[in-house]
């Protein structure tokens, strides 16, 4: 079955817009839908290969505590591209800004649509090797966004038992957690193991 929007109201205009628009199927008749729009993202998975770790951030996400999950969640670093923005320049400039930690390397994993059915969001999505020395900051995020960051570096076998126990509940997070299981299997063993 095909759609094709043969209509669009803009019902609210903030950090992100609320558009409902009007369908048609190939079969005849019409529908709406809302679209929340706030533009494209990205996410990076940082992971030091040497030390068998990783950089997420803790932080608290409203919608999730008003659907009853938990108060913070574990992600990894992501943001909004800027209007002409790379979305490599967008990783970068992300994972300096929460975690603290200079990138150089990107490894593209996929870009992806983050919730089809409401959002016109699309991801794209890396891993990125990182060492010590490429700690160039606290990280923490922009005091004037008000993202109440923590940068949280995990052993990867602490990361991997946490994703096993259902405790690693943000699905771009989920998604860069499995690619570099997948990719880098021998990073997730205790180290000394």
């Amino acid at each position: 079955m095909r759609l094709r929007i043969t209509g669009q109201e803009t019902v609210y205009s903030g950090w992100s817009k609320i558009i409902r628009a009007e369908l048609a199927p190939t079969e005849g008749g019409t529908f709406f839908r809302e679209i929340e729009h706030h533009g494209d993202a990205v996410a990076v998975l940082p992971y030091d290969p040497g030390r068998r770790c990783a950089l997420l951030v803790a932080t608290p996400r409203a919608p999730v505590i008003w659907a009853g999950g938990p108060p913070i969640l574990i992600e990894a670093p992501a943001g909004m591209l800027e209007a002409g923005e790379p979305a490599e320049a967008c990783a970068r400039r992300e994972a300096e800004e929460e975690v603290g930690v200079r990138l150089t390397a990107l490894e593209p994993v996929a870009e992806a649509w983050s919730t089809p059915g409401v959002s016109s969001e699309k991801m794209a999505l890396f891993l990125a090797p990182y060492a010590a020395a490429d700690r160039v900051g606290d990280g923490g995020g922009l005091p004037e966004e008000n993202e109440l960051i923590e940068p949280v570096e995990l052993p990867l076998a602490e990361l991997w038992a946490r994703f096993e126990a259902g405790a690693v509940q943000d699905m771009k997070t989920l998604v860069l957690l499995l690619a570099l299981r997948h990719r880098r299997p021998e990073l997730f063993a205790a180290a000394g193991g």
